[in-house]
């Protein structure tokens, strides 16, 4: 196992990126930090920039404006680095499908590792989509 997977194992490094979200998926994901779910635990700890980060989490709605932010953010980010769509708007655009300003779902601008579904989807979700992603990682699953 190489050294990066297996830090990515222990110790894994989030940069959340909002990509028009309508801030439900953000405070969920905030709850997830705090000492009653404790995400820490797992070694999960939020950083302040995506050059840091071994995980890109992703919450919103990918528009004409966020879709060129979040290539940029990607490529920024150091390899590999895993990213997880978070809420049904980031893993399906739901009811902005048809819009005229979502012009694509974020598998198609960045590779997807992992969809957490729910509007907003439960701290609890959220952590078993990051212990899922763990062991994808590791080669459990």
């Amino acid at each position: 196992m190489s050294l990066k997977i297996n830090a990515l194992t222990k110790s894994l490094w989030v940069f959340h990126a909002a990509c028009s979200p309508c801030n439900n998926c953000d405070i969920e994901i905030l709850d997830v930090l705090t000492p009653r779910f404790d995400a820490e635990r797992f070694g999960i700890v939020l950083v302040g920039s995506v050059r840091h980060a071994d995980v890109l989490l992703v919450t919103g709605v990918p528009n004409m404006k966020t879709k060129d932010t979040i290539k940029a953010l990607h490529a920024q980010a150091p390899k590999p680095c895993l990213v997880v769509a978070v809420g049904g708007c980031a893993c399906g655009r739901v009811m902005f499908r048809d819009s005229y300003n979502s012009p694509c779902d974020l598998d198609e601008i960045i590779p997807v590792d992992a969809y957490i579904p729910g509007c907003p989807p439960k701290p609890e979700a959220i952590l078993a989509g990051v212990i899922k992603l763990i062991n994808k990682v590791k080669g459990k699953e």
